[in-house]
Protein backbone atom coordinates (compact mmCIF):
# COMPACT_ATOMS: atom_id res chain seq x y z
CA UNK A 1 0.00 0.00 0.00
CA UNK A 2 2.77 2.31 0.82
CA UNK A 3 4.57 1.68 -2.34
CA UNK A 4 1.19 2.32 -4.18
CA UNK A 5 0.49 5.57 -2.18
CA UNK A 6 4.35 6.89 -3.17
CA UNK A 7 3.85 5.84 -6.71
CA UNK A 8 0.62 7.99 -6.77
CA UNK A 9 2.53 10.73 -5.39
CA UNK A 10 4.73 10.69 -7.87
CA UNK A 11 2.73 10.49 -10.38
CA UNK A 12 0.56 13.18 -9.42
CA UNK A 13 3.99 15.14 -9.12
CA UNK A 14 4.51 14.83 -12.60
CA UNK A 15 1.35 16.57 -13.43
CA UNK A 16 2.06 19.48 -11.34
CA UNK A 17 5.48 20.13 -13.04
CA UNK A 18 4.06 19.49 -16.69
CA UNK A 19 1.10 22.18 -15.71
CA UNK A 20 3.57 24.96 -14.32
CA UNK A 21 6.19 24.10 -17.57
CA UNK A 22 3.16 24.57 -20.11
CA UNK A 23 2.10 27.81 -18.43
CA UNK A 24 5.42 29.16 -18.05
CA UNK A 25 6.28 28.25 -21.26
CA UNK A 26 3.13 29.52 -22.67
CA UNK A 27 4.00 33.17 -21.12
CA UNK A 28 6.85 33.46 -23.02
CA UNK A 29 7.21 31.60 -25.75
CA UNK A 30 5.00 33.28 -28.09
CA UNK A 31 6.96 36.49 -27.70
CA UNK A 32 9.47 35.89 -29.98
CA UNK A 33 6.67 35.61 -32.52
CA UNK A 34 5.45 38.91 -32.26
CA UNK A 35 7.35 40.40 -35.01
CA UNK A 36 6.54 37.14 -37.56
CA UNK A 37 2.72 37.29 -36.52
CA UNK A 38 2.57 41.36 -37.18
CA UNK A 39 3.91 40.73 -40.99
CA UNK A 40 1.79 37.59 -41.15
CA UNK A 41 -1.68 39.16 -40.34
CA UNK A 42 -1.16 42.32 -41.56
CA UNK A 43 -1.02 44.67 -38.60
CA UNK A 44 1.31 46.57 -36.86
CA UNK A 45 3.64 45.16 -34.31
CA UNK A 46 1.67 47.57 -31.34
CA UNK A 47 -1.41 45.09 -32.62
CA UNK A 48 0.75 41.78 -32.28
CA UNK A 49 1.62 42.65 -29.16
CA UNK A 50 -1.83 42.22 -27.74
CA UNK A 51 -1.01 39.03 -28.19
CA UNK A 52 1.28 38.89 -25.20
CA UNK A 53 -0.82 41.41 -23.38
CA UNK A 54 -3.92 39.43 -23.58
CA UNK A 55 -2.79 36.29 -21.81
CA UNK A 56 -0.53 37.53 -19.58
CA UNK A 57 -3.80 40.33 -18.74
CA UNK A 58 -5.89 36.99 -18.74
CA UNK A 59 -3.35 35.04 -16.42
CA UNK A 60 -3.65 37.93 -13.87
CA UNK A 61 -7.43 38.74 -13.68
CA UNK A 62 -8.25 35.15 -12.77
CA UNK A 63 -6.12 34.03 -10.74
CA UNK A 64 -7.97 34.63 -7.38
CA UNK A 65 -10.89 32.93 -9.09
CA UNK A 66 -8.40 30.22 -9.87
CA UNK A 67 -7.83 29.41 -6.53
CA UNK A 68 -11.63 29.48 -5.63
CA UNK A 69 -12.50 27.20 -8.38
CA UNK A 70 -10.03 24.62 -6.53
CA UNK A 71 -11.22 25.09 -3.05
CA UNK A 72 -15.16 24.74 -4.12
CA UNK A 73 -14.40 21.81 -6.90
CA UNK A 74 -11.45 19.91 -5.68
CA UNK A 75 -7.95 20.96 -6.61
CA UNK A 76 -7.33 18.00 -9.23
CA UNK A 77 -10.62 18.51 -10.74
CA UNK A 78 -10.27 22.35 -10.87
CA UNK A 79 -6.30 21.62 -12.66
CA UNK A 80 -7.86 19.20 -15.41
CA UNK A 81 -10.34 21.67 -16.05
CA UNK A 82 -7.65 24.27 -16.16
CA UNK A 83 -5.21 22.00 -18.44
CA UNK A 84 -8.61 21.51 -21.27
CA UNK A 85 -9.33 24.84 -21.14
CA UNK A 86 -5.37 25.46 -22.20
CA UNK A 87 -4.82 22.70 -24.64
CA UNK A 88 -8.09 23.79 -26.71
CA UNK A 89 -7.02 26.95 -26.52
CA UNK A 90 -4.23 26.90 -27.89
CA UNK A 91 -5.33 24.45 -30.78
CA UNK A 92 -7.77 27.24 -31.37
CA UNK A 93 -4.35 29.33 -31.67
CA UNK A 94 -2.41 27.52 -34.37
CA UNK A 95 -5.17 27.73 -36.45
CA UNK A 96 -6.34 31.18 -35.71
CA UNK A 97 -7.63 32.69 -39.31
CA UNK A 98 -7.34 36.69 -37.84
CA UNK A 99 -5.05 38.14 -35.47
CA UNK A 100 -8.19 39.35 -33.47
CA UNK A 101 -9.14 35.73 -33.13
CA UNK A 102 -5.73 34.86 -31.75
CA UNK A 103 -5.70 37.28 -29.19
CA UNK A 104 -9.06 35.75 -28.15
CA UNK A 105 -7.72 32.50 -27.81
CA UNK A 106 -4.40 34.03 -26.16
CA UNK A 107 -6.78 35.64 -23.58
CA UNK A 108 -8.62 32.10 -23.35
CA UNK A 109 -5.68 30.02 -22.37
CA UNK A 110 -4.23 32.61 -19.72
CA UNK A 111 -7.55 31.62 -18.23
CA UNK A 112 -6.36 28.35 -18.57
CA UNK A 113 -3.25 29.13 -17.39
CA UNK A 114 -4.14 31.25 -14.16
CA UNK A 115 -5.16 27.63 -13.02
CA UNK A 116 -2.12 25.80 -13.72
CA UNK A 117 -0.13 28.46 -12.21
CA UNK A 118 -1.56 28.84 -9.22
CA UNK A 119 -3.73 25.29 -7.82
CA UNK A 120 0.04 23.40 -8.71
CA UNK A 121 1.06 25.15 -5.24
CA UNK A 122 -1.46 24.13 -3.15
CA UNK A 123 -1.86 20.67 -4.22
CA UNK A 124 2.01 20.97 -4.04
CA UNK A 125 1.30 21.92 -0.25
CA UNK A 126 -0.99 19.07 0.45
CA UNK A 127 0.97 15.99 -1.01
CA UNK A 128 4.20 16.89 0.24
CA UNK A 129 5.52 15.06 3.20
CA UNK A 130 6.36 16.50 6.78
CA UNK A 131 9.06 18.81 6.37
CA UNK A 132 9.93 18.59 2.58
CA UNK A 133 7.34 21.34 1.53
CA UNK A 134 10.19 23.89 0.64
CA UNK A 135 11.71 21.60 -1.17
CA UNK A 136 8.15 21.04 -3.19
CA UNK A 137 8.36 25.10 -3.47
CA UNK A 138 11.34 24.98 -4.76
CA UNK A 139 11.28 22.66 -7.54
CA UNK A 140 7.91 24.12 -8.96
CA UNK A 141 9.86 27.19 -8.97
CA UNK A 142 12.40 25.81 -10.63
CA UNK A 143 10.11 24.65 -13.56
CA UNK A 144 9.02 27.85 -13.65
CA UNK A 145 11.75 29.30 -14.28
CA UNK A 146 12.68 26.34 -16.83
CA UNK A 147 9.65 27.18 -18.88
CA UNK A 148 9.94 31.48 -18.83
CA UNK A 149 13.76 30.79 -19.82
CA UNK A 150 13.22 28.14 -22.42
CA UNK A 151 10.32 29.74 -24.14
CA UNK A 152 12.22 32.00 -25.99
CA UNK A 153 14.50 29.96 -27.26
CA UNK A 154 11.85 27.51 -28.25
CA UNK A 155 9.76 29.76 -29.83
CA UNK A 156 12.89 31.14 -32.24
CA UNK A 157 13.88 27.79 -33.28
CA UNK A 158 10.59 26.82 -34.23
CA UNK A 159 9.72 29.70 -35.98
CA UNK A 160 12.52 29.20 -38.06
CA UNK A 161 11.79 25.72 -38.97
CA UNK A 162 7.93 26.14 -39.40
CA UNK A 163 6.16 29.48 -38.82
CA UNK A 164 4.46 30.89 -36.14
CA UNK A 165 1.98 28.08 -35.60
CA UNK A 166 3.76 24.90 -34.59
CA UNK A 167 4.62 27.40 -30.71
CA UNK A 168 1.01 26.65 -30.14
CA UNK A 169 0.95 23.44 -31.26
CA UNK A 170 3.43 22.36 -28.87
CA UNK A 171 1.51 24.31 -26.61
CA UNK A 172 -2.07 22.30 -27.36
CA UNK A 173 0.56 18.96 -27.25
CA UNK A 174 1.93 19.71 -23.88
CA UNK A 175 -1.38 21.08 -22.20
CA UNK A 176 -3.19 17.21 -23.63
CA UNK A 177 -0.09 15.46 -22.17
CA UNK A 178 -0.98 17.16 -18.69
CA UNK A 179 -4.70 16.80 -19.10
CA UNK A 180 -4.27 13.31 -19.75
CA UNK A 181 -2.57 12.58 -16.88
CA UNK A 182 -4.35 14.57 -14.81
CA UNK A 183 -7.90 13.13 -15.64
CA UNK A 184 -6.35 10.24 -13.57
CA UNK A 185 -6.66 12.33 -10.64
CA UNK A 186 -9.39 14.13 -11.21
CA UNK A 187 -12.14 12.51 -8.69
CA UNK A 188 -9.94 11.87 -5.88
CA UNK A 189 -7.48 14.71 -3.63
CA UNK A 190 -8.83 16.98 -1.66
CA UNK A 191 -12.44 17.30 -1.24
CA UNK A 192 -14.35 20.10 -2.71
CA UNK A 193 -15.38 23.18 -0.23
CA UNK A 194 -19.49 23.27 0.12
CA UNK A 195 -20.29 26.48 -0.71
CA UNK A 196 -22.56 28.06 -3.23
CA UNK A 197 -20.74 30.01 -6.00
CA UNK A 198 -19.58 33.63 -5.38
CA UNK A 199 -20.18 34.91 -8.72
CA UNK A 200 -20.86 39.01 -7.73
CA UNK A 201 -16.75 38.50 -5.79
CA UNK A 202 -15.68 36.01 -8.92
CA UNK A 203 -16.85 38.88 -11.66
CA UNK A 204 -15.74 41.95 -9.56
CA UNK A 205 -12.43 40.67 -8.64
CA UNK A 206 -11.87 39.48 -12.71
CA UNK A 207 -13.27 42.88 -13.93
CA UNK A 208 -11.63 44.96 -11.32
CA UNK A 209 -7.72 43.00 -11.67
CA UNK A 210 -8.16 42.82 -15.21
CA UNK A 211 -9.06 47.47 -15.98
CA UNK A 212 -6.07 47.73 -13.69
CA UNK A 213 -4.20 45.50 -16.22
CA UNK A 214 -4.96 47.48 -18.75
CA UNK A 215 -4.93 50.43 -17.63
CA UNK A 216 -1.20 49.94 -17.50
CA UNK A 217 -0.40 48.16 -20.71
CA UNK A 218 -2.09 50.19 -22.91
CA UNK A 219 -0.02 53.20 -24.34
CA UNK A 220 -3.01 55.85 -24.52
CA UNK A 221 -3.29 59.40 -23.02
CA UNK A 222 -3.03 59.83 -19.15
CA UNK A 223 -6.66 60.99 -19.02
CA UNK A 224 -7.38 57.35 -20.02
CA UNK A 225 -5.08 55.83 -17.83
CA UNK A 226 -6.24 57.92 -14.89
CA UNK A 227 -9.94 56.94 -15.92
CA UNK A 228 -9.18 53.07 -15.83
CA UNK A 229 -7.28 53.27 -12.83
CA UNK A 230 -10.30 55.15 -11.20
CA UNK A 231 -12.71 52.57 -12.58
CA UNK A 232 -10.38 49.78 -11.38
CA UNK A 233 -10.10 51.09 -7.69
CA UNK A 234 -14.24 51.85 -8.05
CA UNK A 235 -14.76 47.89 -8.96
CA UNK A 236 -12.06 46.16 -6.75
CA UNK A 237 -13.60 48.61 -3.56
CA UNK A 238 -17.36 47.07 -4.62
CA UNK A 239 -15.35 44.12 -4.42
CA UNK A 240 -14.18 44.03 -0.84
CA UNK A 241 -17.62 45.65 0.26
CA UNK A 242 -19.48 42.11 -1.30
CA UNK A 243 -16.42 40.13 0.26
CA UNK A 244 -17.32 41.52 3.24
CA UNK A 245 -21.50 41.10 3.85
CA UNK A 246 -21.11 37.46 1.83
CA UNK A 247 -22.01 34.78 3.92
CA UNK A 248 -19.55 32.46 1.59
CA UNK A 249 -16.73 34.87 -0.05
CA UNK A 250 -14.20 33.52 -2.39
CA UNK A 251 -11.79 35.95 -0.92
CA UNK A 252 -13.09 36.62 3.11
CA UNK A 253 -11.42 40.04 3.90
CA UNK A 254 -10.51 38.31 7.87
CA UNK A 255 -8.02 35.95 5.47
CA UNK A 256 -6.37 38.89 4.36
CA UNK A 257 -6.18 40.79 7.47
CA UNK A 258 -2.98 40.84 9.86
CA UNK A 259 -2.40 37.09 8.21
CA UNK A 260 0.35 35.63 6.91
CA UNK A 261 -1.67 35.61 3.41
CA UNK A 262 -1.79 39.23 3.61
CA UNK A 263 2.01 39.92 4.25
CA UNK A 264 2.90 37.28 2.11
CA UNK A 265 0.48 38.82 -0.96
CA UNK A 266 2.30 42.41 -0.26
CA UNK A 267 5.69 40.82 -0.29
CA UNK A 268 4.39 38.97 -3.95
CA UNK A 269 3.80 41.92 -5.03
CA UNK A 270 6.43 44.30 -4.09
CA UNK A 271 9.34 41.23 -5.33
CA UNK A 272 6.94 41.05 -8.24
CA UNK A 273 7.46 44.95 -9.24
CA UNK A 274 11.23 44.44 -9.12
CA UNK A 275 11.76 41.25 -11.32
CA UNK A 276 9.47 42.61 -14.10
CA UNK A 277 12.35 45.58 -14.48
CA UNK A 278 14.91 43.48 -15.40
CA UNK A 279 12.66 42.34 -18.53
CA UNK A 280 11.51 46.26 -18.93
CA UNK A 281 14.75 48.40 -18.43
CA UNK A 282 17.62 45.69 -19.52
CA UNK A 283 17.23 45.27 -23.20
CA UNK A 284 17.31 48.98 -23.17
CA UNK A 285 20.20 49.57 -21.27
CA UNK A 286 22.34 46.45 -22.80
CA UNK A 287 21.27 47.89 -26.32
CA UNK A 288 21.79 51.51 -25.38
CA UNK A 289 24.37 51.76 -22.82
CA UNK A 290 26.87 48.30 -23.63
CA UNK A 291 26.24 48.32 -27.82
CA UNK A 292 25.19 45.17 -27.13
CA UNK A 293 22.91 43.55 -30.73
CA UNK A 294 20.00 41.62 -30.04
CA UNK A 295 21.19 37.68 -29.50
CA UNK A 296 23.74 39.14 -27.26
CA UNK A 297 21.38 40.75 -25.27
CA UNK A 298 18.96 37.60 -25.17
CA UNK A 299 22.08 35.56 -24.06
CA UNK A 300 23.52 38.13 -21.34
CA UNK A 301 19.68 38.62 -20.08
CA UNK A 302 19.04 34.51 -19.96
CA UNK A 303 21.49 34.50 -16.92
CA UNK A 304 19.26 35.29 -14.34
CA UNK A 305 16.61 32.64 -15.63
CA UNK A 306 19.23 30.23 -15.70
CA UNK A 307 20.22 31.05 -12.48
CA UNK A 308 16.74 30.57 -11.06
CA UNK A 309 16.85 27.19 -12.62
CA UNK A 310 19.67 26.22 -11.24
CA UNK A 311 19.25 27.45 -7.69
CA UNK A 312 15.10 26.92 -7.00
CA UNK A 313 15.14 23.43 -5.38
CA UNK A 314 18.58 23.99 -3.57
CA UNK A 315 16.58 26.87 -1.80
CA UNK A 316 13.72 24.79 -1.45
CA UNK A 317 15.80 22.55 0.69
CA UNK A 318 17.29 25.29 2.56
CA UNK A 319 13.70 26.36 3.70
CA UNK A 320 13.02 23.07 4.77
CA UNK A 321 16.49 23.14 7.20
CA UNK A 322 16.31 26.46 8.83
CA UNK A 323 12.92 27.41 8.19
CA UNK A 324 10.58 29.61 5.49
CA UNK A 325 10.27 32.80 8.12
CA UNK A 326 14.31 33.10 8.45
CA UNK A 327 14.46 32.45 5.09
CA UNK A 328 11.87 34.95 3.78
CA UNK A 329 14.28 37.77 4.62
CA UNK A 330 17.46 36.12 3.91
CA UNK A 331 15.93 35.75 0.07
CA UNK A 332 14.96 39.50 0.43
CA UNK A 333 18.15 40.55 1.55
CA UNK A 334 19.62 38.59 -1.35
CA UNK A 335 17.64 40.20 -3.69
CA UNK A 336 18.53 43.94 -2.12
CA UNK A 337 22.08 42.97 -2.25
CA UNK A 338 21.05 42.23 -6.23
CA UNK A 339 19.54 45.18 -6.72
CA UNK A 340 22.41 47.12 -5.27
CA UNK A 341 24.92 45.59 -7.93
CA UNK A 342 23.11 46.02 -10.82
CA UNK A 343 22.49 49.62 -9.40
CA UNK A 344 26.38 50.30 -9.18
CA UNK A 345 28.01 47.24 -10.92
CA UNK A 346 27.14 47.55 -15.18
CA UNK A 347 28.56 51.27 -14.96
CA UNK A 348 31.87 50.03 -13.93
CA UNK A 349 32.39 46.73 -15.00
CA UNK A 350 29.85 46.43 -18.24
CA UNK A 351 27.84 43.10 -19.13
CA UNK A 352 30.28 41.45 -16.44
CA UNK A 353 28.46 44.05 -13.85
CA UNK A 354 25.11 43.68 -15.26
CA UNK A 355 25.30 39.42 -15.54
CA UNK A 356 27.02 39.50 -11.97
CA UNK A 357 23.80 41.84 -10.58
CA UNK A 358 21.33 39.24 -12.20
CA UNK A 359 22.83 36.27 -10.73
CA UNK A 360 22.55 37.41 -7.55
CA UNK A 361 18.78 38.79 -7.76
CA UNK A 362 17.56 35.30 -9.27
CA UNK A 363 18.74 32.90 -6.29
CA UNK A 364 17.77 35.33 -3.80
CA UNK A 365 14.38 35.36 -5.98
CA UNK A 366 13.61 31.73 -5.81
CA UNK A 367 14.48 31.45 -1.99
CA UNK A 368 11.65 34.08 -1.27
CA UNK A 369 9.44 32.36 -3.39
CA UNK A 370 10.37 28.58 -1.78
CA UNK A 371 10.02 30.47 1.62
CA UNK A 372 6.83 32.96 1.37
CA UNK A 373 4.95 30.03 0.00
CA UNK A 374 5.98 27.34 2.29
CA UNK A 375 5.27 30.10 5.41
CA UNK A 376 1.97 31.00 3.89
CA UNK A 377 0.43 27.54 2.88
CA UNK A 378 1.85 26.38 5.97
CA UNK A 379 -0.64 28.75 7.96
CA UNK A 380 -4.23 28.48 6.22
CA UNK A 381 -6.46 25.74 6.44
CA UNK A 382 -6.42 22.90 3.94
CA UNK A 383 -9.95 23.89 2.51
CA UNK A 384 -8.17 27.48 2.20
CA UNK A 385 -5.36 26.20 0.51
CA UNK A 386 -6.67 26.84 -3.53
CA UNK A 387 -7.98 30.46 -2.28
CA UNK A 388 -4.10 31.58 -0.88
CA UNK A 389 -1.94 29.56 -3.67
CA UNK A 390 -4.13 31.65 -5.87
CA UNK A 391 -4.03 34.71 -3.93
CA UNK A 392 -0.31 34.68 -3.91
CA UNK A 393 -0.13 34.09 -7.69
CA UNK A 394 -2.70 37.51 -8.22
CA UNK A 395 -0.43 39.51 -6.21
CA UNK A 396 2.99 38.40 -7.92
CA UNK A 397 1.39 39.02 -11.28
CA UNK A 398 -0.33 42.25 -10.68
CA UNK A 399 3.31 42.79 -9.19
CA UNK A 400 4.51 42.64 -12.63
CA UNK A 401 1.99 44.49 -14.24
CA UNK A 402 2.87 47.30 -12.13
CA UNK A 403 6.45 46.83 -12.54
CA UNK A 404 6.44 46.97 -16.33
CA UNK A 405 4.65 50.37 -16.34
CA UNK A 406 6.44 52.32 -12.70
CA UNK A 407 10.02 50.66 -13.52
CA UNK A 408 9.71 51.66 -17.06
CA UNK A 409 8.59 55.33 -16.24
CA UNK A 410 11.09 55.37 -13.34
CA UNK A 411 13.76 54.01 -15.79
CA UNK A 412 12.73 57.08 -18.70
CA UNK A 413 12.49 59.75 -16.21
CA UNK A 414 15.86 59.47 -14.63
CA UNK A 415 17.15 59.23 -17.90
CA UNK A 416 15.77 62.27 -18.92
CA UNK A 417 13.92 61.17 -22.03
CA UNK A 418 11.08 59.31 -23.00
CA UNK A 419 12.85 57.81 -25.87
CA UNK A 420 15.72 55.97 -24.66
CA UNK A 421 16.55 54.67 -27.67
CA UNK A 422 18.24 58.01 -28.74
CA UNK A 423 19.47 58.40 -25.12
CA UNK A 424 23.72 59.07 -24.16
CA UNK A 425 25.41 55.88 -22.70
CA UNK A 426 25.69 58.90 -19.23
CA UNK A 427 21.41 59.54 -19.41
CA UNK A 428 21.25 55.24 -19.57
CA UNK A 429 23.05 54.72 -16.87
CA UNK A 430 22.04 57.34 -14.69
CA UNK A 431 18.44 55.76 -15.57
CA UNK A 432 19.65 52.34 -14.54
CA UNK A 433 21.17 53.72 -11.25
CA UNK A 434 18.22 55.03 -10.08
CA UNK A 435 15.82 52.42 -10.94
CA UNK A 436 17.57 49.63 -9.05
CA UNK A 437 18.37 52.04 -6.08
CA UNK A 438 14.52 52.44 -6.27
CA UNK A 439 14.14 48.46 -6.69
CA UNK A 440 16.62 48.05 -3.77
CA UNK A 441 14.44 50.48 -1.42
CA UNK A 442 11.24 48.86 -1.61
CA UNK A 443 13.03 45.25 -0.76
CA UNK A 444 14.35 46.97 2.22
CA UNK A 445 10.94 47.95 2.93
CA UNK A 446 9.94 44.18 2.15
CA UNK A 447 13.02 42.64 4.40
CA UNK A 448 11.32 45.11 7.39
CA UNK A 449 7.66 43.80 6.58
CA UNK A 450 9.03 39.84 6.55
CA UNK A 451 11.01 40.49 9.56
CA UNK A 452 8.08 42.53 11.80
CA UNK A 453 5.71 39.94 10.64
CA UNK A 454 7.94 36.81 11.49
CA UNK A 455 8.35 38.36 15.27
CA UNK A 456 4.33 38.68 15.99
CA UNK A 457 4.22 35.05 14.52
CA UNK A 458 1.77 36.25 12.40
CA UNK A 459 -0.82 33.57 11.61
Amino acid sequence: MRTESVQRSRSLMTVLILSVLSASVGTSAANVALPVLASAFGGSFADAQWVALAYLIAMTATSGAAGFLGDRMGRPRALLLGTVVFATASVAAAVAPSLSVLVLARAVQGAGAAVMMALPLAIGRDIASAGRTGSMMGLLGTIGAVGTASGPAAGGLLISWAGWQPIFWVMAGLGALTAALASTFALTGSSPTPSRLDLPGVLLLTSGVATYAVALTLDVSLWTTGALLVGATVILSAFFAVEQRSTAPMLPPSLLRGSALGVGGLLNFIVGTVMMSTLVVGPFFLGGALGLSSGQIGLVMAAGPVASACTGFIAGRIVDTLGPARMTSVGLALMTAGAGALALLPGWLGVAGYMAGTVLLAPGYQLFLAANNTAVLGSIDPSRRGVASGTLNLARNIGMVTGASAMGLIYTTAAGTADVTTASKDALETGLLVTYLFAAAALVAATAIARRAASRSWK
